[in-house]
């Protein structure tokens, strides 16, 4: 970002359409103008993704240029014969699925169309034009793409700083009954969880051949995606945790746990403190007396629930480094609780 509001991908386009305008006046085409507005249109986020758009927009210039040639042959230069290639072109684009051709083939059709010549010489000089704005924009996005290491570290901070607040008011809530909390960091961490994985994907996209580099891609977006699951087990323990209405000895043990829990996501080392402490509390819950009320038999059965629900939570990033090992990516300090 320049100035707090030039974009890099602003001037990645700036430098394709200067280059593809340069190259096309260097070899004399007709409208090398055209040549840049191509090369705005095609510059993309991501080296896969300009790849694709890119042959997406080759084939459906070509296939419209065929078509309009035909047309203009047959019909004359006139504007009712554009709506004509318009309403023949467009569907079959679609169909073909170039979508993201169509824009770019109506450029082409309409730098023809300016010509005013249905000549084969008229139509190698705008197929030109399309391989110097295609080619410029190809350019530009293969030789460099940013790296987002420090935006997903930062998000993945964020992530593990909201998870750690959420434990904390969980523990909270189970030594205090009567508070009150909205559970707005909920909504935060997925948010952030959702930027993550679209960070993630984004820079995977950005290798097109395997490297060690991908490897590191790949380990990002399955710790946000771990962040996700583990969201969805700590909603059922809030779950639980609204059903808690006594204060009981047995709270305070789990709301340690909670309390360790808290500590542990942030830890840049998987600690096992909390699996030690579940270990020590599944003991303890052996050797206790029964409930005495059916009020304290709900409150220590849903306590029973919260404690498989934590021993669920934690199972998920073991599942995650099991998987990391299939893709030889080794253990890595991301993969706290």
């Amino acid at each position: 970002m320049i100035f707090g509001f030039v974009g890099f991908r602003v001037i990645k386009t700036a430098i394709a359409a200067i280059l593809a305008i340069l190259v096309a006046s260097a070899i004399g085409l007709h409208n090398p103008i055209g040549a840049g507005t191509l090369a705005i249109i095609a510059v993309d986020v991501t080296r896969k993704r300009s790849v694709k758009s890119v042959s997406e927009r080759l084939f459906a210039s070509l296939v419209s240029l065929v078509i309009a040639w035909i047309l203009f042959s047959l019909l004359g230069f006139h504007l009712w014969v554009l709506a004509i290639y318009i309403l023949i072109s467009f569907p079959i684009s679609a169909k073909l699925n170039f979508q993201q051709g169509i824009v770019t083939s109506a450029v082409v059709v309409f730098s023809f169309y300016k010509s005013g010549e249905p000549s084969f010489l008229m139509v190698g000089d705008v197929v030109l034009q399309l391989i110097c704005g295609l080619g410029a924009a190809t350019v530009v996005n293969m030789v460099y793409m940013p790296r987002e290491d420090l935006k997903l570290k930062q998000t993945r901070e964020a992530v593990d700083t909201i998870f750690s607040t959420i434990f904390k008011k969980m523990s909270e809530n189970l030594q205090d009954t009567s508070m009150i909390w909205d559970g707005h960091e909920l909504m935060e961490a997925s948010d952030k969880i959702e930027e993550g994985i679209t960070l993630a994907s984004k820079a995977l996209e950005n290798h097109i051949m395997p490297s060690e580099d991908m490897k590191d891609e790949e380990r990002w977006l399955l710790y946000f995606y771990m962040r996700k699951s583990q969201l969805d087990q700590i909603n059922n323990m809030l779950q639980l945790l609204s059903e808690i209405y006594l204060a009981l000895p047995q709270n305070l043990r789990v709301a340690n746990l909670m309390e360790q829990l808290s500590e542990d996501v942030k830890d840049p080392e998987y600690t096992g403190k909390t699996e030690q402490l579940i270990v020590e509390l599944d003991e303890q819950l052996q050797f206790m007396e029964l409930p005495k009320s059916r009020e304290e038999f709900e409150v220590r059965a849903t306590l029973f629930q919260l404690i498989r629900e934590i021993k669920q939570y934690l199972k998920v990033a073991k599942k995650v480094k099991q998987e990391i090992n299939l893709v030889n990516i080794q253990p890595h300090s991301l993969f706290t609780p």
